[in-house]
C-alpha cells in the first residue's frame, strides 16, 4: 500500500468527519455553537459534496481491495483502526436521526420508568430531546434485547446528552469491531473481514450513524460460530436473542431447522452462508411493505455474502452497497 494513498485517506476521513457536522439540526441546542446552517443554504453545493464523498470512500475502499498487500491483519488493522477512531468523532445525525430514537427510547425506560412499548416520547412533553428527534411520536420499535441493552450506554452517559450520545455510538462501534472477529473467526480468512469492514456503507451506517442492525448480525455470526463449534444451546440462544433485538433475522428460522436436523453430521458452511445471503436479502426487499428500504438494511445480508466464495455475487453486493 502506497503511503500517499493512504494518508490521502486518512484526510480523506477527516474531512468527512467535519463535513457531518455541517448537518446539525438548528433545534439541537447542545451543540447550538457548531450549527452553521450550510445543509440548508446551499443543497446543491452540500449534494454535489456528499455525491462526490461517496465516489472517493469506494475508490478508496476498491483499491484496498485489489492491493494484495493489504490482505493480511497487520495492514487490514492499519486500516481499520483509524477509519474507526476518526469516525467515532463524526456527527451521528448525519444521514439519520435513529441514534436519538434509541436515547429516547432508553430514557422511557431507565429514566422515567415507562413502558417503551407503550408510552411514546412524545407524551413526554418536557422532554428536552422533542425539540430535535424525529418519530417522537412512535413506541418502541426493536425487540427488547436492545431496549434492555440500550441502558448500558445510557448509564454510561452520565444524564449529558453529548456523553450519552457518543457512548451509544461507542456501543455499536464495539460490536461491529466483534462482528469483524466473527467473520475472521469463520472464515479464516483476512479478505472477507476486508471486504465488510472498510465498505462505505458499513461504515457510514454503523461507524458514523450508529445504528443498531450490527448486533443483531453479530449474534447470528456467534450464533454460527458456536453451531460449528458444536455448541447447538449456545447456538440457539444468541440466535434467539438477535431476532429481539431487530426482528429481520427471524428470516434465518430455516438454517436452524437444519442446524439441528443434521447436527451430528457435517455441514457444508458456504452453502450455509449463500442460503442466508439469500433468506436476508428476501427480508430486506420485504421491509419495503412495513415502511420502507432503508439504506443500513444492507448490512442484513452483506456479511454472508462476503463470507461465501462466489466472487459475481460479491462485486453485485459492492455494486448494490
Amino acid at each position: 500500500m502506497k503511503r500517499i494513498v493512504y494518508f490521502s485517506y486518512i484526510l480523506f476521513l477527516i474531512f468527512f468527519t467535519i463535513f457531518s457536522f455541517a448537518f446539525i439540526d438548528p433545534n439541537l441546542f447542545y451543540l447550538k455553537s457548531l450549527f452553521t446552517g450550510f445543509y440548508g443554504q446551499d443543497r446543491e453545493l452540500v449534494t454535489s459534496i456528499y455525491i462526490i464523498s461517496l465516489i472517493l470512500f469506494f475508490a478508496f475502499y476498491i483499491y484496498f481491495l485489489l492491493d494484495k498487500k493489504n490482505l493480511n491483519l497487520q495492514k487490514t488493522t492499519s486500516l481499520i483502526l483509524p477509519s474507526i477512531i476518526i469516525l467515532f468523532f463524526a456527527y451521528p445525525a448525519m444521514v439519520s436521526y435513529d441514534i436519538f430514537n434509541y436515547i429516547a427510547t432508553a430514557k422511557v425506560l431507565f429514566l422515567y420508568k415507562e413502558n417503551p412499548y407503550i408510552f411514546m416520547p412524545i407524551d413526554l412533553t418536557h422532554e428536552p430531546l422533542l425539540a430535535f428527534m424525529h418519530a417522537a411520536n412512535k413506541t418502541a420499535l426493536y425487540g427488547f434485547v436492545w431496549i434492555l441493552l440500550t441502558g448500558i450506554p445510557y448509564v454510561i452517559g452520565l444524564h449529558n446528552f453529548i456523553m450519552t450520545l457518543f457512548a451509544f455510538k461507542l456501543f455499536v462501534i464495539c460490536f461491529y469491531v466483534v462482528s469483524l472477529y466473527m467473520i475472521w473467526k469463520l472464515s479464516k480468512s483476512i479478505l472477507p473481514v476486508l471486504l465488510f469492514a472498510l465498505n462505505p456503507l458499513v461504515l457510514i451506517e454503523t461507524v458514523l450513524s450508529g445504528h443498531n442492525d450490527i448486533i443483531m448480525i453479530f449474534l447470528v455470526l456467534a450464533s454460527f460460530l458456536a453451531i460449528k463449534n458444536k455448541k447447538i444451546a449456545w447456538g440457539l440462544l444468541l440466535f434467539f436473542a438477535s431476532i429481539f433485538i431487530k426482528y429481520a433475522t427471524i428470516m434465518l428460522i430455516p438454517m436452524y431447522i437444519y442446524f439441528l436436523i443434521y447436527k451430528n453430521k457435517s455441514i457444508n458452511w458456504q452453502k450455509i452462508y449463500l442460503w442466508s445471503a439469500g433468506l436476508m436479502f428476501a427480508i430486506f426487499l420485504l421491509s419495503q411493505f412495513r415502511e420502507e428500504i432503508y439504506p443500513w438494511y444492507a448490512i442484513w445480508f452483506m456479511p454472508f455474502v462476503f463470507l461465501q466464495n462466489k466472487k459475481w455475487l460479491i462485486i453485485i453486493t459492492i455494486a448494490l452497497s
